[in-house]
């Protein structure tokens, strides 16, 4: 083809045969979004396209707005070009958009880990011509222990603080991150307390998705009776006079930027979990090659160093694209998470 099947501009990545962008970033008249973070569902689009599960998702987080939703798989054409949506597993309802027109096939993932979390629809290889990716991770330095691990400490730490009469506090973004942790909370150790923010967006959640028993905070609730749970909050949380009810408490956070020493530090927290919702440098590179790809682009994260490596080291045709998604430390939506 003459030009791209799918081009960066100053709105987002842009199709120019069926007129549609995909994870705009300024308001087009028509959007499919890949998933529910903030940087990647915008508001100000006059009609927006997403997986079914992501309905619920987006609507809670931008208002009435014109959405259509597609099963996933779900081939659906405009002006003669095909999109599909994939699963990304990058949080419930992610997806990967698959786009082809005449024979050729370009595949965007928007945010995706490799790992199956039990809580995310698994991701799926797509076969393509150019793969647009995310390289949030894309460092050898980042290399993910299996979950359960992960969820094994993160139990025992409560386990430990309760032992000791301490509250636990666990910092995960509202969408995805939260609903993660909730997931994998053993609660024979206590029970699961929720900030405002959290249990909103649990609550929409539930409606596709099968999560434990949460009771959400509110000024009725002692802080004897929530003394040694556990308390699932967004990181706004921290530091804010919401958080100083509940002494003695020990605070974590779970982020795949726990990786780096000092990143802990930084944050003023006890203790810090290695858990991300998207790919490892070794799952970045083994997306890659089960496309079959022959072209990739790096849309966000370590994309210089990422792109040099596949075109250096392993031949492909690879270079970078810059955008206004965030890397998972900007996962939030500000407004969202400082409800009570």
């Amino acid at each position: 083809m003459d030009t791209p099947l799918l081009v960066f501009n100053e709105k987002g990545i842009y199709c120019e045969q069926a007129d549609v962008y995909i994870d705009a970033w300024r308001p087009v008249d028509k959007c499919i979004v890949t998933h529910g973070h903030a940087d990647h569902s915008r508001w100000g689009h006059k009609q927006y396209i997403t997986q079914t599960n992501n309905v619920p998702i987006i609507k809670h987080r931008l208002g009435e707005i014109s959405v259509t939703g597609k099963d996933w798989n779900e081939t659906f054409t405009i002006n003669g070009v095909k999109f599909s949506l994939h699963p990304a597993g990058h949080i419930m309802a992610s997806a990967q958009v698959r786009v082809e027109y005449k024979g050729e096939v370009w595949v965007f993932t928007g945010d995706f880990k490799t790992e199956d979390d039990g809580l995310a629809e698994i991701y799926e290889p797509v076969k393509c011509h150019t793969f647009i990716t995310e390289c949030t991770f894309g460092l050898p330095a980042f290399k993910w222990e299996p979950q359960a691990e992960v969820f094994k400490d993160i139990n025992n730490w409560w386990a430990t603080n309760k032992s000791e009469g301490r509250t636990s506090i666990l910092f995960g973004y509202s969408l995805g991150k939260a609903q993660r942790l909730l997931k994998h909370l053993d609660t024979s150790i206590g029970k699961i307390y929720t900030h405002g923010a959290v249990e909103n967006m649990t609550e929409v959640v539930r409606e596709h998705y099968k999560l434990p028993e949460t009771t959400r905070i509110t000024r009725d609730i002692s802080k004897e009776e929530i003394k040694g749970n556990i308390i699932v909050a967004p990181p706004s949380a921290h530091g804010s006079t919401w958080i100083r009810r509940f002494v003695p408490y020990v605070t974590a956070s779970a982020s795949g930027w726990m990786t780096f020493r000092g990143a802990r530090r930084r944050r003023a927290i006890d203790r810090g979990f290695v858990l991300s919702d998207h790919a490892d440098w070794e799952g970045l590179l083994n997306a890659i090659d089960a496309t079959g790809c022959e072209k990739v682009i790096a849309t966000h994260g370590y994309t210089d160093i990422f792109a040099r490596y596949l075109r250096e080291e392993l031949g492909y045709d690879a270079r970078t694209e810059k955008t206004q998604y965030e890397e998972e430390s900007a996962e939030i939506d500000k407004k969202i998470e400082n409800e009570d």
